[in-house]
């Protein structure tokens, strides 16, 4: 069944609706899952309502969460009360929205999980072209949250999101983050430089990720002249991945060989921000 036969008020209006798609970009080098981390902040209205573009030129917005492949959370229906053009911190041109959420299948928020067999780009839709494809998967019983540690194989993960996963000490996060041991990937999406770094005793890539939050630079020689020369806030450009994993009991020089192995590979001594 499609869910307007859920919430009726979505085909009574669908020419009035625009559906929000909302997805992390990934070109941009942000996690998918950036909204529905806001989300379990409090925080999406917020996210939602500063747009590159001018994309709710409707007066409603159904807004659906990006969880995985062809799986999407609903997270409400808005009504659009104003725009006024603004900048972002970066002097970029960007929209501001004033929005309102409203009534309309309020009791499922965070609990309905929608099939959506999205296989294009846009994330701004029309409601009436998609309205028979937003098909009910599931109703939970509680409220999704946040969880979902993607495998070590799909980190691809902004600093800005580190920092907010780390802050907020999120224990599946943590938990799969400390528990294993190997070697980690940061690439400066301004420039295309790469660092390959280890991760291993206590805590981890918990432990030495939190390093780089601390400071931006994780006391990198090349990274420290980065941040020096840019101030902390260059360190929103890194990307983290997690390149190969041991187990806790792999000893500290079969590690640091795999760490000299990728460096080779990726010539982060040559190109990149390894000293050595």
């Amino acid at each position: 069944m499609d869910i307007s036969q859920l919430i009726p008020y979505l085909k009574e209006n669908e020419k009035d609706i625009k559906i929000h798609c909302a997805i992390g970009n990934a070109e941009k080098g942000k996690s998918k899952l950036e909204p529905l981390f806001e989300y379990s902040k409090g925080k999406f209205k917020e996210w939602q309502e500063k747009q590159n573009q001018k994309n709710f030129e409707r007066k409603y917005i159904l807004s659906i969460i990006y969880i995985d492949k062809n799986e999407w959370l609903y997270v409400g229906v808005y009504q659009c009360l104003d725009v006024k053009q603004t900048t972002w911190d970066s002097g970029k041109t960007c929209y501001q929205y004033k929005t309102k959420l409203l009534d309309y299948g309020k009791d499922l928020i965070g609990k309905l999980i929608i099939n959506f067999e999205k296989d294009f780009r846009a994330s701004y839709l029309k409601l009436e072209n998609h309205i028979n494809k937003l098909e009910l998967l599931e109703i939970k019983k509680q409220e999704y949250k946040f969880d979902p540690f993607p495998g070590y194989n799909n980190i691809n993960i902004t600093f800005d999101l580190i920092k907010e996963i780390i802050n907020n000490n999120e224990n599946n996060w943590k938990t799969a983050l400390s528990t294993v041991n190997g070697i980690y990937l940061i690439s400066d999406i301004k420039n295309g430089k790469l660092y390959v770094g280890s991760a291993y005793g206590q805590d981890s890539f918990w432990g030495r990720w939190s390093n780089y939050i601390e400071n931006g630079h994780g006391g990198n020689k090349k990274l420290k002249e980065v941040i020096k020369k840019n101030g902390y806030k260059y360190s929103s450009n890194f990307l983290f991945s997690i390149l190969e994993i041991f187990n806790f009991n792999t000893p500290n020089n079969e590690i640091i060989d795999r760490e000299s192995f990728w460096k080779e590979r990726l010539l982060t001594r040559e190109y990149g921000y390894n000293e050595n």
